[in-house]
């Protein structure tokens, strides 16, 4: 190779010195060898500029997946101090007979509420007795462990009662043994009726939040086999929400013709013959969040009820902010059904037959759906909520 001269030169303020080649192929060599450093270095920087945008992106994700939950958050904090202010208004202007909100005198403290997770009311009558022993001798905790769940797992469990046409006379006195007996029922300032059960519904839910402070208030039948820690899991999922309504959503016929049992006499109301109802809870079980049950205590002088009870409680959400939840684990069908699903690793909230609105010959076979559906004593002891 002959001698060669060197030319000094900045690039990128660095000095680099370029060797002038004599030969053609020394050039093209040289030229090449450039090319090559040149693609290597810049693909060294596009991986690095790639990974730094990587790490922006996952970085910013991050940021708004946790804006977003604050946001909920404090979409709920605003929505339950919104209702709360509501109720102690209501609570000041409320002079009406049978309020559940007991108005305490000038300079008297006001009682504070038992906090809850849950509170349960199971629907009952005075003729059923022994559908309510069916339960207790199944799902229901009975004695000091009624008190227990309570405390430790923030269950009420309650059955849900009025009073008879004749205040004191043997169907109320039946229902005062029986309470001083188990001391788990929840007396309503209501007359007993099988036309009444939208009625009883609404005082139901309107007496329970003025009891309890509870995340979620759940109405069941007394011949429905229930999980109580598979009900809490379920409801748990949507405690950040700030108004839910859950349950099994249909939307049936609306009855005209006289003599139905579900008959609807306001039918005219839902339109042409053969309509269907709005989407709504099967009544079987349903569960509504603090708001909801808040906002039907604040306004159950007002709010309309229908011939049917789920019909009613949907119609109150109508033009209310609320979600849907449609949760097809609360409708479970009896055995075999529910034994599928438990197996498949579905297992059930609710189990009933929907040929009879509940589970047939309940007080026969509640204590069988209860060995071959129930989710096992132990269950709502070690769930998490």
């Amino acid at each position: 190779m002959k001698p060669v001269w060197e030319v000094v030169g900045v690039c990128s303020q660095s000095i680099k010195t370029w060797i002038v080649p004599d030969s053609r192929e020394e050039t093209e060599a040289y030229a090449e060898k450039e090319h090559k450093e040149q693609h290597l270095q810049l693909v060294n920087d596009c991986e690095k500029k790639n990974k730094k945008t990587n790490v922006q992106a996952k970085d910013i994700l991050s940021q708004v997946s946790k804006t977003h939950d604050a946001i909920k958050i404090l979409d709920k904090t605003i929505s339950t101090l919104e209702m709360e202010l509501a109720a102690a208004r209501a609570a000041q202007a409320s002079s009406l007979n049978g309020s559940p909100v007991l108005i305490k005198p000038v300079g008297e403290k006001t009682e504070e509420r038992p906090k809850a997770f849950i509170v349960i009311g199971i629907n009952t009558a005075f003729s059923s007795r022994k559908r309510r022993y069916s339960l207790r001798e199944t799902w229901m905790p009975q004695g000091e462990k009624i008190h227990q769940i309570e405390k430790e797992k923030g269950i009420v469990i309650r059955f849900v009662i009025g009073h008879s046409a004749t205040p004191g006379g043997i169907l109320d006195r039946a229902i005062d043994a029986e309470d001083a007996q188990h001391r788990d029922f929840m007396r309503l300032n209501h007359i007993e009726g099988y036309h009444e059960l939208s009625a009883k519904t609404l005082i139901y839910f309107a007496t329970a939040v003025a009891k309890w402070d509870a995340d979620f208030y759940v109405k069941v039948d007394d011949d429905i086999h229930v999980n109580l820690g598979i009900l809490g899991t379920t409801l748990a999922r949507h405690r950040a929400k700030p108004r839910v309504y859950i349950g099994c959503m249909k939307s049936g016929p609306v009855l005209a013709q006289k003599g139905a049992k579900y008959r609807e006499p306001e039918y005219w109301k839902f339109g042409e013959e053969g309509n269907k109802y709005f989407r709504h809870a099967t009544g079987q079980l349903y569960a509504i969040s603090k708001d909801l049950a808040t906002y039907i205590s604040i306004n159950q002088k007002i709010l309309h009820r229908y011939a049917n009870e789920d019909v009613s409680l949907g119609s109150w959400f109508i033009g209310l902010d609320v979600e849907h939840i449609d949760d097809r684990s609360l409708c479970c069908g009896t055995p075999p059904d529910c034994e599928w699903k438990a197996q498949a690793g579905n297992p059930c909230v609710a189990s009933f037959d929907w040929s009879c609105s509940g589970i047939c010959k309940s007080i026969e076979r509640m204590k069988d759906v209860h060995q071959r559906c129930g989710e096992g004593d132990g269950a709502v002891w070690s769930a998490v909520f």
